[in-house]
């Protein structure tokens, strides 16, 4: 008897048996987690785990490339909330998976890597694909430089107790990727059929701010003349985005946020101004600069957000005075010192601090023409988009690109990016309607990831329009996405920005050296040179278009969304800057001047 299922045909579960095994204990300790899906590829180390898995409910999704496998359960984890669980091979698998681990790992994802190992009882000896030349063998040493914490099974009565820290890990505190190791025979060792997998512990309450603490905020932020408050991507809840906009508009105080928080507060939003630093608006630096006291919360002053910490041009601390709230206490004070550093959960410390503002100024401040003035600049910025809408320039303006896509897609669509024109046009001056989500790789900029990363937000947000919008650098990369999409029937939309060059890097090449060595994509004969990735996608089983002229784009875009197939557009595109207005200290490093 057998099952049919979108990842093959499934064996009939075994007969009851006196004993079990590690991989059939894990996977129903999985099960009672509800996890609904693990991301990855087969290898000999972990097919005893796939065996198991063919009897649950679970769904494995197979990928061709593991650091595919781990974007995607990245993605997952964004849309959903939930962990993301991806399965590798020992050795070179789990070394493909790196890029996708650390990735998630630098932007605060819950993710955990199951990996397979050599067989326990061959360490030191070189079996098969064991990573050991110069050292003992210690495939999980890799991962340890980036993830929260890596587990290596010794005994298969570890197994699950491991697996449930591992979760635990992941998901509480300041969230991250995990890695559990896994040596093959683990996973096959016989135990008692009766053994019990550990219940999911309780996550610990957040840590609270005191009444006393938010009251000393408040206090500051009323006296303040020219308070700001800057947000990075943990608060994309409903209850955060209305303790962030409860302060701003009961004091009018303007909002900043980082490109990870982009979309937690609505573009649309009067006291928004938008990103700082180097892709931000010359208002945004203007009034980092000229704050004299900063509320963060949940960000770490990124490099390309600060403008490489030069307060000649974004974030002047001190003389301006910094209050800090993040849940990892290492962030506090990083890049700037703090005056009043607080270990809280945003949500829950900007809510006490808000009662605390209303208690203390009872009455709604306001600051004359500071709406009017954010308003003028976000017209500005965002009409870089619209303004574009008319253009009939062929190859297209990315600016023209994100005006087709405002135009056709449905408001409530989630945009994944990758690195380049998709990520820093979208994260500066493309108005994401408030339903929207805008979902990028910012600790790493990883190229390759937005293909990949679709398709788990797809997998999460089933119903939802989800836009793969990628450069051809970031597609070529993860071309393996392209078939998952079809096998799964994933109807993501690879919207490819294509100007046949690795385009940001060539521009700054270009501007700082006069020339673009290495970075285009050309023939022999130095001619442009492009795949047909519509053509790539309609070999795969995909629908395929190509824009030959400017109004097609729009009109593929509609045709894709209502298909509800994986599509992928090919979008001739001009190699355009983004206006930089903030800094960057790779500039001074290409002019031989060093910070």
């Amino acid at each position: 008897m057998t099952t049919q299922t979108p990842t093959g045909t499934r064996p009939a579960a075994p007969a009851p048996t006196e004993s079990t095994t590690g991989a059939r204990l894990l996977v129903r300790q999985l099960e009672s987690y509800g996890v609904e899906y693990v991301f990855g590829l087969c290898g000999h180390t972990n097919i005893a785990f796939l065996e198991a898995l063919a009897h649950s409910p679970i769904e494995f999704v197979v990928f061709r490339h593991e650091q595919a496998a781990a974007h995607a359960a990245d993605g997952y984890a964004r849309i959903t909330g939930r962990p993301g669980v991806v399965l590798t091979h020992v050795g070179p698998g789990m070394m493909n998976a790196v890029t996708g681990v650390a990735s998630a790992a630098m932007d605060s994802v819950p993710l955990v890597c199951i990996s397979g190992d050599i067989p326990s009882y061959y360490y030191g000896r070189h079996p098969h694909q064991e990573v050991n030349l110069h050292n003992d063998g210690d495939q999980a040493a890799i991962f340890r430089p980036f993830v929260k914490r890596a587990w290596t099974v010794h005994r298969p009565e570890d197994l699950t107790r491991f697996a449930e820290r591992a979760f635990w890990t992941a998901t509480t505190g300041r969230p991250g990727a995990v890695l559990l190791n896994v040596p093959m025979d683990m996973f096959s060792r016989p135990l008692p059929a009766d053994t019990p997998v550990p219940a999911a512990a309780p996550p610990p309450a957040p840590p609270a701010i005191t009444d006393e603490l938010a009251e000393r905020i408040a206090a500051e932020l009323v006296r303040a003349e020219q308070p700001l408050l800057y947000i990075g991507g943990g608060l994309r809840t409903a209850p955060g985005r209305a303790a962030v906009t409860g302060i701003a508009e009961h004091l009018d105080v303007p909002i900043v946020h980082s490109l990870m928080g982009k979309g937690a507060v609505p573009d649309s939003h009067p006291l928004l101004l938008g990103m700082p630093g180097f892709w931000g608006s010359e208002l945004t630096n203007r009034y980092t600069r000229e704050a004299d006291l900063v509320l963060a919360v949940g960000t770490r002053f990124a490099e390309t957000d600060a403008s490489s910490w030069d307060d000649r041009y974004t974030w002047r601390i001190p003389p301006a005075r910094l209050i800090q709230i993040d849940l990892d206490p290492a962030e506090i004070g990083r890049n700037y010192p703090v005056e009043i550093g607080v270990v809280a959960d945003a949500t829950t410390a900007l809510s006490a601090i808000g009662r605390a503002v209303t208690r203390l100024a009872a009455t709604p401040a306001t600051r004359p023409g500071l709406r009017e003035e954010i308003r003028v600049s976000r017209q500005a910025t965002f009409a870089q988009v619209r303004d574009a809408a008319g253009d009939r320039q062929l190859p297209l303006r990315p600016q023209r690109i994100l005006a087709d896509l405002l135009a056709t897609l449905p408001a409530d669509s989630v945009l994944v990016t990758d690195v380049g024109w998709n990520k820093n046009g979208v994260a500066q001056c493309y108005p994401l309607p408030e339903a929207g989500r805008f979902v990028t790789p910012g600790g790493s900029s990883t190229m390759g990831f937005g293909p990949a990363a679709a398709l788990g937000v797809q997998v999460g947000a089933p119903d939802r329009t989800v836009v793969a919008l990628i450069g051809d650098g970031g597609m070529s990369a993860q071309l393996a996405a392209l078939p998952t999409a079809v096998e799964r029937g994933l109807p993501v939309i690879f919207v490819v920005m294509n100007n046949a060059s690795h385009g940001t890097i060539s521009d700054l090449q270009a501007a700082n050296y006069g020339v673009s060595y290495g970075c285009d994509f050309t023939d022999r004969a130095g001619r442009p040179y492009t795949p047909d990735f519509a053509a790539l996608g309609r070999a795969c089983g995909a629908d395929g278009y190509t824009v030959t002229n400017p109004d097609e784009l729009a009109e593929h875009l509609a045709a894709a969304v209502a298909n509800r197939r994986p599509a992928v557009i090919d979008v001739p595109m001009v190699n355009e800057p983004v206006p930089t207005p903030g800094h960057w200290n790779i500039k001074d490093i290409y002019q031989g001047e060093f910070s």
